[in-house]
């Protein structure tokens, strides 16, 4: 044991420290606190073994370290010998140097290799502080949050789904003495001196909340007027403004396009610093400082809001899930994205387990628990009466946001192009297909499907997990897609991927498609979360997939799409992507002109 003890020391100390690492800065994999903790047990058996050897094997090193102390004029039994025995031997100062000078030699290594130095309890206690503290950091990482900040005390509110004539509110209160809950709006103070009703109306209320519903509630508010800014009051001293949508086809008076934001992954404090608060969003900060300028009508947050399985999964109870959602509104951060812009949601893989694809399987009513409570409840209608995919129709814009998780076929053991595998199931299926097929109210001209995971076969890496896996049937997609009605353009936004890529599906050559049928894809993600340190991303010749930029790196991503009127009734939409706080690109495109009796003439748009 004692000849291998050294190489297993350093060995677990490397691992350690590389492993801490990488889970604190690069990927908090659910793998590595383990590996660390089972890393940190090795080393600290060999560390002990090592150092124990040492001091058998060289006694007197141990006896000058703790009798010696270093002076500019030598060592302090140096001193001692002199007014003793008068000068020393040079042979005898050379022998009482050497463990001196092994500290200095010594030093670097032992910070470094993690080993013991005997000569030199102060470089020893150094390298094991190292990786106690890395340890610590991980732990703190793993369970500081869940078990420290559970939320429960958690009071807010916030907007949901607004259109030209409602608004959507949840409102949680936990707080009994607050009870019974009275919620009230009116017109929004008018600066410009226009004559409007500013009297309160009372919306809704709440007598008794429990923890059936994890004391949330919802509230509509109904008969509303388009384009028009309100402000809502709730008895518990939570209140806030909104800006009702403008009515289909129009944008909002004085407005010439409609904005809207999209991302997807956020988990707190991610890369980590333990200096932050445990919930902190860093990512948030970055879209908080764009708000003022971008005037956002919305967010579309494409899955990945909660990561219960990262980096360890705590529990698969409807608490432990409740817990996430309710940390993430508890982030210090939080109210400067949400005070006057709507989130509206779609579910992916993390809010229930990594890759999921076991329908309404354990823990998928777990976990479908406070996806309802806190998300679908002020989600824009789904298209049928308890679907969790959703329709809805503002300014030029028609949306259709699928549900990519709960009705799906397992992704194995059929193969990509198998007939039998669906990601969307049949109803979801032909209920998007009717809404591409559709004509849309005069003024809208860009209809956007929004999937929670790549459209895309482009990515290759864990690529089974999304429309990669299911080609037989995104192929029919794709061709109802080519196939709306002139001057139309169709879009694809989604997220999952860590990393951006915008990619463009032209029709087949010589098919009854025109180039000006093009459907593009903007993957956003994440907002706040780790990105791949890899390149995932590739296009590959033969497969019809046009990359048209692609941006792996950066720890917050996000999407502004600006949706517009063009010269001779043609549509405009332009993406604008911001990486860590940056504007770093932008991508216009165009619809083809319309075409009474056919689609536009071939050409290039965008």
């Amino acid at each position: 044991m004692e000849t291998t003890a050294p190489y297993l020391a350093v060995l677990s100390s490397i691992a350690i420290r590389v492993g801490a690492y990488v889970f604190l800065r690069w990927i908090p994999g659910h793998h590595a606190p383990p590996l660390i903790l089972l890393s940190a047990f090795f080393y600290a058996v060999s560390f002990l073994q090592v150092y124990q050897s040492q001091a058998r094997s060289n006694p007197q090193q141990q006896l000058s370290h703790h009798s010696s102390k270093d002076t500019p004029n030598g060592t302090q039994s140096e001193k001692t010998s002199q007014s003793v025995g008068g000068k020393a031997s040079e042979d005898e100062l050379e022998e009482k140097r050497k463990p001196q000078e092994a500290t200095g030699s010594w030093a670097g290594w032992t910070v470094l290799s993690g080993l013991p130095n005997p000569a030199s309890i102060r470089w020893t206690a150094v390298t094991v502080c190292i990786n106690v503290i890395l340890c610590l950091f991980v732990a703190d990482m793993v369970y500081r949050a869940p078990l420290m900040y559970p939320s429960h005390d958690l009071s807010f509110s916030r907007i949901g789904y607004i259109s030209d004539t409602s608004a959507n509110l949840l409102i949680r209160e936990p707080n009994t003495e607050q009870l019974p809950i009275f919620v009230s709006y009116r017109n929004a103070p008018d600066t410009s001196h226009h004559v409007i009703d500013e009297t309160w109306k009372a919306v809704g209320h709440a007598y008794w909340l429990s923890n059936e519903t994890d004391y949330t509630f919802t509230v509509i508010i109904k008969g509303l007027q388009p384009s028009t800014r309100y402000q809502y009051a709730v008895s518990n001293n939570q209140s806030g403004h909104f800006t009702t949508a403008s009515t289909a086809g129009h944008t909002a008076p004085g407005m010439d396009k409609l904005t809207f934001l999209t991302s997807s992954c956020i988990k707190p404090r991610f890369p980590y610093n333990p200096l932050l608060h445990p919930l902190s969003m860093p990512g948030f900060r970055h879209l908080a400082q764009w708000l003022p300028d971008l005037k956002a009508s919305f967010m579309l947050f494409l899955g990945d809001f909660i990561y219960v399985d990262v980096p360890r999964r705590l529990g698969s109870d409807p608490e432990t899930y409740r817990r996430e959602y309710r940390q993430v509104y508890s982030s210090p951060d939080w109210p400067s994205v949400s005070q006057d812009l709507p989130w509206l949601h779609v579910m992916d893989d993390h809010e229930i387990a990594n890759d999921w694809d076991g329908n309404t399987t354990a823990p998928y009513p777990a976990a479908a628990d406070p996806w309802h409570l806190y998300h679908t409840s002020v989600n824009p209608p789904p298209v049928v009466d308890g679907a969790s995919y959703f329709q809805f129709t503002q300014g030029p814009a028609s949306f259709f946001l699928l549900d990519t998780r709960r009705y799906r076929t397992p992704s194995h053991p059929l193969s990509a192009d198998s007939g039998e595998k669906s990601m969307l199931g049949s109803e979801q299926l032909s209920l998007l297909l009717a809404f591409l097929s559709r004509r849309e109210q005069e003024g809208v001209k860009w209809k956007f499907v929004i999937s929670s995971i790549p459209f895309t076969r482009n990515w290759r890496f864990g690529s089974s997990d999304t429309w990669a896996g299911y080609l037989h049937e995104r192929q029919v997609i794709l061709e109802a897609m080519w196939s709306v009605s002139p001057g139309m353009g169709v879009v694809v936004l989604s997220g999952d991927r860590h990393e951006f890529a915008a990619t463009a599906f032209p029709p087949p050559e010589g098919s009854k498609w025109p180039v000006s049928a093009t459907v593009h894809e903007f993957s956003t993600s994440p907002l706040s979360m780790f990105y791949l340190p890899t390149r995932t991303y590739e296009e590959r010749e033969g497969e019809g997939e046009v990359c048209l930029k692609y941006v792996p790196d950066g720890n917050s991503k996000f999407g502004a799409v600006e949706v517009m009127s063009g010269k001779g009734g043609q549509g405009v939409m332009k993406f604008r992507l911001f990486v860590d706080g940056e504007e770093v690109w932008d991508q216009v495109l165009t619809t083809g002109p319309t075409v009474i009796g056919g689609r536009g003439s071939d050409a290039v748009w965008g």
